[in-house]
């Protein structure tokens, strides 16, 4: 059965689920939510995603939001098809989830205003709060550190596999690589600069980058 995502592909959260279906060999449609237009606030939307937001999707009476719990569910449905996103024992697993908390909590929650201010807000005509962009990029930095430490003596966050840890980070680090003045921060840390070269090379990424038509 096809999966149907609401959302804009070009979007971070769906392209978060996008990218595990890619990986997994899952087929899905896109039903476009045009978020310039606000389509994502009126009612037939809201009764799929209560709080407004992207994406959404419906897999027959299976009705989820949350970019990283659908990630999650499918990563664990088709564990036997595809790329093993979860790590192959529970240990590892844990180690997984670890790092997508990380992102979600660390990462993603500064990064994400960090591309508000610099990305969106000129674009609307909206002033930049520059001194909220400052402090944030001191945040941003010591979080890469964190990052630059764990990736020194691991391919890849959850270990020596792409998983779900790695998938997640994508759709922001897209942003901050090519969409800001921030990808300094990243190609100077040796470590950090390696293993987002390699994770951006994959397959399924590229397809995705296509799909958007960047």
């Amino acid at each position: 059965m096809v999966v149907k995502v609401f959302g804009q592909i070009k979007a971070a959260n769906p392209q978060r689920v996008l990218l595990c279906f890619l990986e997994k060999g899952i087929e899905f449609e896109v039903i476009h939510v045009d978020l310039d237009k606000l389509e994502q606030k009126k009612s037939e939307h809201l009764l799929r995603q209560p709080f407004g937001q992207v994406p959404a999707i419906e897999d027959g009476d299976l009705k989820l939001f949350e970019s990283r719990a659908i990630a999650r569910y499918y990563a664990t449905k088709y564990a036997d098809q595809g790329t093993d996103l979860l790590g192959k024992t529970l240990e590892k697993r844990a180690i997984v989830d670890q790092w997508v908390e990380v992102e979600n909590n660390y990462f993603y929650a500064v990064a994400l205003p960090l591309v508000i201010n610099i990305v969106f807000k000129p674009m609307f005509g909206e002033p930049i709060d520059v001194a909220l962009v400052e402090e944030l990029k001191v945040k941003f930095d010591k979080v890469l550190d964190v990052y630059e430490n764990r990736l020194a003596t691991n391919r890849y966050l959850g270990g020596d596999e792409f998983t779900l840890a790695d998938l997640t980070h994508m759709p922001g680090m897209r942003h901050i690589m090519n969409e800001t003045s921030l990808s300094g921060l990243v190609t100077s840390r040796e470590n950090l600069n390696r293993w987002w070269n390699e994770i951006s090379a994959r397959p399924a990424w590229k397809k995705l980058m296509e799909l958007a038509a960047y």
